[in-house]
């Protein structure tokens, strides 16, 4: 049997979210349970953006493509996961050129931020150049610890290369326990229409 490694973040009141915003963390209710002789039942509400979670392009382009058209054969196969723990600040095209990335491939970044569960407002980013990068090449999936792939760059340069080269994004990803290497990626997003983003169970196999 393969080891399977939950590289998704745990939704919960308590979670990491964008900037700590108070707005921003999820709720979860108890909406009837036993004492009232009902079933247990809750109630969640959060932003699609919170924790691990699949952008779709209308996130950061006007009319651009919603979530449900993302095929779900281009979030599962094969993925690399690349050790950039090392990266302070910002991912450049010079710190991606020794990988020899190949086109199509599915890039999945460990960096620190997968060792706080404290959001830092100076995460590792992917800076517009490795972006461009990327697009150059052709990759067909690039997937961060992050809780963005930049940090409200002006323009949104990252999320826009990326995304107006048909480069899937998916950020929050938990990889503290994952060494670099080969693995079989699978992305579940929750199965939502006509909107920019969906929350996302995701799990490697090795």
């Amino acid at each position: 049997m393969p080891r399977i490694y939950d590289i998704s973040m745990t939704i919960e009141e308590t979670m990491q979210v964008w900037k700590s915003y108070e707005h921003k963390k999820p709720s979860i209710t108890n909406v009837q349970n036993h004492s009232q002789d009902k079933p247990h039942e809750s109630q969640l509400n959060m932003n699609v953006h919170t924790g691990t979670h699949v952008d779709a392009p209308l996130h950061m382009i006007a009319n651009g493509e919603t979530i449900e058209t993302i095929p779900l054969e281009r979030l599962v196969g094969p993925a690399r996961v690349l050790d950039l723990t090392h990266l302070k600040g910002f991912i450049t095209k010079e710190d991606l050129l020794p990988f020899a990335i190949q086109r199509g491939e599915r890039l999945i970044f460990k960096t620190s931020s997968s060792y706080s569960e404290e959001f830092d407002v100076e995460f590792v980013y992917l800076r517009a150049d490795g972006a461009h990068y990327l697009a150059e090449i052709g990759i067909g999936l690039v997937a961060t610890d992050a809780l963005g792939i930049e940090r409200a760059q002006p323009e949104y340069t990252t999320h826009r290369t990326l995304m107006r080269n048909g480069i899937i994004i998916v950020e929050g990803l938990r990889l503290k326990e994952v060494e670099a290497g080969n693995y079989t990626l699978v992305i579940a997003p929750l199965k939502l229409t006509g909107i920019d983003a969906a929350p996302a169970r995701a799990f490697l196999m090795d």
